[in-house]
């Protein structure tokens, strides 16, 4: 069973919506907040302090929330318009939902916090204990995954469902930016390096090394340790963190080796005239046929359809809504 601190994390992130985590407004009223005000108005619906602070408050990274209390309130405060926006976004989507009849049934809801607890392998008492570590009771999580399901439907019929991409489209991009299967792959690679020794009576001594630490990595210690332990390249120091490597700039060794590797994979030690590498593979980006780049650019150029339209309705949704700033 997942450990408690990651199971509340994957509570507060479990459903995604475009630009906007949960608002927690019946949450908040709960807390012991002293103070509040409202920061906006949106078409007679108030959008308030307290509101505003816990969204960025759950949107906030681990080192953020590790920061003491009065710096990540100043950081809070640099940030209020951007995250009053994002709030302003999602409320007039979710009242130009309404508008136009869209509702979310209890049994949507119901579904949907049941694939969430089938989804992380969890009973109904530790997703309400779960629950209430964040300040929520039940129904207030399901009014606010309610909101969300619907402004995630408003948007999947208003601009999802009219993206079109035509086979002329996915051709021109192609052509244009003149790609090509290998041209596209990339490897996010790390790496433990011994260096070629300059005798060759040496190798013996390094391969023992590098046997070494392939039994170290058998048995289940973390690579990115003994990269920093034992590695001799400068990315031993990041835990051997190669980044995203492209397949044209890795040598022959290297491409034969990831041939037969997935993502998670660790290779046996091998050589090239560098030295002695093991690798991990920690991901595989871009196509591998001609099919999956086509398909690849069609995503793209849906993604670019889907944020102009996205922008443009948003845009649309503002200029007829009456929005009162008070910041």
């Amino acid at each position: 069973m997942p450990r408690k601190y990651d199971m509340q994390k994957k509570i507060r992130f479990m459903v995604p919506v475009v630009m906007i985590a949960f608002l927690f407004s019946s949450a908040v009223a709960n807390a012991a907040i002293l103070l509040d005000r409202v920061v906006a108005v949106v078409n007679k619906e108030v959008i308030t302090w307290s509101e505003l602070y816990k969204m960025m408050d759950n949107e906030a990274s681990e080192q953020m929330k590790a920061l003491k209390e009065d710096e990540r309130m100043k950081v809070y405060k640099k940030n209020e318009a951007l995250f009053l926006d994002k709030l302003i976004d999602f409320r007039l989507q979710l009242q130009e939902a309404r508008r136009i009849g869209m509702s979310v049934s209890p049994d949507e809801v119901k579904e949907a916090v049941e694939n969430i607890k089938k989804k992380y392998s969890i009973n109904d008492k530790v997703f309400e204990e779960s629950l209430k570590k964040e300040g929520l009771s039940l129904e207030a999580y399901k009014k606010s995954l309610a909101d969300q399901i619907l402004v995630s439907q408003f948007i999947t019929r208003q601009i999802k469902n009219k993206i079109v991409v035509s086979n002329k489209e996915v051709n021109n991009y192609i052509a244009a930016n003149k790609l090509s299967v290998n041209d596209n792959e990339a490897f996010k690679l790390r790496q433990i390096f011994f260096k070629m020794p300059k005798d060759d009576a040496d190798k013996k001594a390094v391969e023992e090394k590098a046997d070494l630490v392939e039994q170290k990595l058998k048995s289940g210690e973390d690579f990115s340790k003994l990269a920093a332990e034992y590695s001799e390249d400068p990315s031993g120091k990041s835990g051997g963190d190669l980044g995203y490597v492209k397949r044209e700039l890795l040598a022959k060794e290297f491409i034969d080796v990831l041939s037969r590797m997935k993502a998670g994979d660790v290779s046996q030690p091998f050589w090239t005239d560098r030295g002695l590498h093991i690798i991990k593979l920690d991901e595989r980006e871009g196509p591998k046929t001609e099919a999956e780049l086509r398909e690849a650019v069609k995503d793209k150029l849906s993604e670019k359809q889907f944020t102009e339209k996205y922008k443009g309705m948003i845009k649309d949704l503002r200029q007829k809504a009456r929005i009162e700033i008070r910041l």
